[in-house]
């Protein structure tokens, strides 16, 4: 699985956020279809290649003509050059006499404007404004190979969604007749594109259902990689009382003025910016865990923690979604930990305000890793988020 956000830009211009899953057929060691995603300053290229048969050869097909393709669009190489710089680099298949791999292309600018290109995959499901919405395309010849191209303008909440046909072959000669085929994939896309704000998630859902045709057992490779234009998401999160009780006001003007989200991580921080904005700070015992402490619940916040436990359990989580766990398998429940996470996890740029009080209790050395001290943890946060893609600014008191 993979997951990204574009390289954060003045905010006249999207995010432009991609994820994709693959199965590979059963008995199969690896899976024949290749998903990369190249970045420019000023768009995002997704590239899904479906190689010939299956397994390792397949794989290497898959590879070598994403790989080709993505870089070469990167550099900004003319669809005409990596068509024909793929024709001439695959090995040719020895029964079939063809070198041969799909491909489709999703080119997104940051401002919204797409270019497609599809040969020999299914095509491109284009969700506009919750609903399936066709593309004006257009046909041509490169290098014998028949392509068809689409330009269009797409919009905030829209999605691209691209597979290989093991998608649509979900299920064939088993639960279904005849595979899932493609408008029954559009129907589920329809409905699944109410609720998902997430490339990755919708992506994940698709996937999960395959799976599920195939009772388990993926007759073909199946790959879906998909694309999601929104605006930039930030979080603001306050940990930490500062060092110097005359910056208490200081940390909670920046908290209030910040935009996006906002979240605080601390007993002590929680009280200091409810006295500084002369607002109620509660507890809110709606949901128990015997391991994390419980949440708070204050106006103009959307998240109130407890301190080093949360953000040392939400380190580990973003640690495991950054190598490729599923959010389904990681973020496991409303906690403070798992909501923390999720914050972080689906913000674009985050900015700490830090504060640098000693709380003696975190200096026993006789504490657990995970309970390491706080700007030690929060230093880890910092790299595993910049890892990820994020822009991430550190402001201490």
């Amino acid at each position: 699985m993979q997951a990204a956000a574009a390289k954060l830009l003045p905010e006249t211009l999207y995010v432009v956020e991609t994820g994709s899953v693959s199965l590979k057929k059963d008995g199969e060691e690896l899976c024949g279809d290749n998903v990369v995603v190249s970045r420019r300053d000023d768009s995002v290229i997704v590239v899904l290649s479906d190689g010939l048969g299956s397994g390792v050869k397949a794989n290497i097909l898959a590879t070598l003509t994403s790989k080709i393709a993505g870089t070469m669009l990167e550099m900004g190489a003319s669809l005409e050059e990596v068509v024909e710089t793929i024709g001439q680099s695959l090995p040719i298949c020895k029964v079939r006499g063809l070198a041969y791999s799909t491909f489709t292309i999703m080119q997104v600018f940051l401002d919204g404007t797409v270019y497609m290109a599809e040969f020999d995959n299914p095509a491109v499901f284009y969700l506009h404004r919750g609903k399936i919405t066709e593309m004006p395309k257009t046909e041509r010849y490169i290098g014998g190979k028949k392509v068809k191209e689409a330009r269009f303008q797409a919009e905030v909440g829209d999605f691209l969604v691209a597979i290989s046909d093991g998608v649509v072959h979900a299920g064939i000669g088993a639960v279904l007749n005849l595979g899932w085929q493609w408008p029954n994939v559009a129907r589920f896309l329809e409905k699944v594109a109410v609720h998902e704000r997430s490339a990755t998630n919708v992506a994940q859902r698709l996937a999960d259902i395959c799976q599920h045709l195939y009772a388990g057992k993926p007759g073909d490779d199946a790959t879906i990689a998909a694309v999601y234009l929104r605006h930039h998401r930030s979080l603001t999160l306050a940990v930490g009382p500062p060092r110097r009780r005359q910056d208490d006001r200081r940390m909670a003007n920046l908290l209030a003025a910040a935009p996006g989200k906002k979240a605080i991580c601390g007993g002590t921080t929680s009280r200091i910016v409810a006295r500084e904005w002369d607002v109620p700070l509660e507890v809110d015992l709606r949901y128990c865990s015997p391991t994390v402490p419980p949440l708070g619940r204050m106006p103009r916040v959307d998240l109130v923690t407890e301190g080093i436990i949360t953000v040392s359990g939400a380190l580990e989580k973003v640690k495991a979604l950054y190598q490729g766990r599923g959010m389904g398998d990681v973020l496991t429940g409303e906690d403070g930990v798992n909501l923390l996470a999720k914050l972080l996890w689906e913000s674009d740029q985050v900015h700490f305000l830090v504060g640098g009080a000693i709380n003696p209790a975190h200096q026993n050395p006789e504490l657990p890793p995970g309970l390491a001290l706080k700007g030690q943890v929060i230093s880890e946060l910092t790299r595993c988020l910049e890892k990820a893609g994020k822009g991430v600014q550190v402001t201490s008191f």
